[in-house]
């Protein structure tokens, strides 16, 4: 059985799944083997087993689960899921996790790039406007430094989708854009990704301990998170339901009045 997800085949064979990378995108493949080999050694069981590497092919384990998005979540699954970020964030010790690639798009080259969609903006609604003008403007004053910055592997995406509930416990899978990161900047991507408030409102911060600058610097991390998402919105796909823009302008303008 196979599966398009646009960057990459997914075919599964009984136990066994293999993940084909087909858009050219650079790294993914080698990010998602470094990811499911580091796991395996320091997190076994969080996430599939590698089992072989090509260039541009990764084979691993298949995991039972049905993902959180879509689920009707309760106090177990948000539990769950605040667990399972907790162990990846932390398991690659200090000193590999230095060594580690910084993932793609973190704080720093995420915010040029919504910089740059602030710009090239074209005006398309009083409220989406307004977003836009104020987002541009907190993003000038704003730059992410060092406060707040707690070391952790990232996985790079905080679709829902990508956890999977097996009854007990949540696992993790989709490690193409993972690599070294921040507590907060993960914590903030999951809980403004649009699989975490389309559906029902999945706020995976309210079940972590943060201190006052971590706090800090997930708030602005999430700002510009949903900034991202505005863009990413803007063109109303059909993997979402009508009106999740105009849904996303809102939580932009709640967010930046936080």
């Amino acid at each position: 059985m196979a599966d398009l997800q646009g960057t990459h085949v997914v075919a599964v064979d009984g136990d066994v799944v293999t993940k084909r990378f087909v858009d050219g995108k650079a790294g993914g493949a080698e990010r998602e083997w470094r990811a499911l080999s580091l796991l395996a050694e320091h997190a076994p069981g969080l996430t599939p087993e590698p089992i072989a590497f090509e260039p541009g092919v990764v084979v691993m384990s298949r995991l039972e689960g049905t993902p959180l998005r879509g689920l009707t979540l309760g106090p177990p699954h948000l539990e769950g899921l605040a667990e399972a970020l907790a162990r990846l964030h932390e398991a690659v010790p200090a000193r590999i996790l230095a060594g580690v690639p910084e993932r793609p798009w973190q704080a720093a080259q995420l915010s040029a790039q919504v910089r740059e969609w602030c710009a090239r903006w074209r005006p398309r609604g009083s409220l989406a406007d307004l977003a836009v003008r104020e987002g541009a403007r907190w993003l000038d004053g704003w730059r992410p430094g060092p406060a707040g910055a707690r070391p952790a592997f990232g996985a790079g995406d905080g679709n829902l989708a990508n956890f999977l509930w097996d009854g007990t416990r949540v696992r993790i899978v989709d490690f193409e854009d993972s690599g070294r990161s921040d507590r907060a900047f993960e914590l903030a991507e999951a809980a403004e990704h649009v699989s975490a408030w389309v559906d029902g409102e999945v706020d995976v911060t309210a079940w972590v301990e943060l201190d006052r600058d971590e706090a800090a610097r997930v708030r602005e991390c999430r700002r510009l998170q949903a900034l991202t998402w505005l863009f990413l919105l803007s063109g109303e796909g059909p993997r979402n339901p009508p009106g999740t823009f105009g849904r996303q302008v809102e939580r932009v303008l709640r967010a930046l009045d936080d």
